[in-house]
């Protein structure tokens, strides 16, 4: 007698998901591999990093002593976008292979991936800005 033990099927829209709304925190990386996964313990090492500079530099501006978890939050608008243009047959591959299903995504995985594209190509553009301001003029525009 064969015992055949199925995983749990991971969903990519989810997955997509949980990358656009907690990227920064590293949900997505908890749902996929779970706690051991490395890059989970990174994104939540924003919090500790961004402890660390308020702690460390008390008088500097509030967007450095934020930056770690901006950095995190940007991450997770890529990680969003690489995990919905995946192929199906490739997720599968990856992360379903002894799940015993087959996904098939459709278009909610598509409004994921333009409010990724919207919100983290803002947020990326917002934060360059930001840094520039602040290193170059000393904060004179903001």
């Amino acid at each position: 007698m064969t015992v055949v033990h199925h995983t749990r099927h991971k969903n990519k829209t989810i997955a997509a998901l949980l990358a656009f709304l907690f990227g920064g925190l590293g949900l997505q990386r908890l749902y996929l591999g779970g706690l051991r996964d490395r890059w989970l313990w990174l994104h939540l090492a924003c919090l500790p990093a961004a402890l660390i500079v308020s702690l460390a530099a008390p008088q500097a501006d509030g967007f450095y002593k934020l930056l770690p978890i901006i950095l995190s939050g940007l991450a997770g608008f890529l990680e969003a976008l690489i995990i919905g243009v995946t192929p199906d047959e490739k997720w599968d591959a990856r992360h379903n292979a002894a799940s015993g299903q087959q996904s098939d995504t459709h278009w909610p995985v598509a409004v994921v991936l333009v409010a990724s594209m919207m919100i983290g190509s803002g947020g990326l553009i917002a934060t360059i800005s930001r840094l520039f301001d602040l290193l170059y003029t000393g904060g004179a525009y903001g």
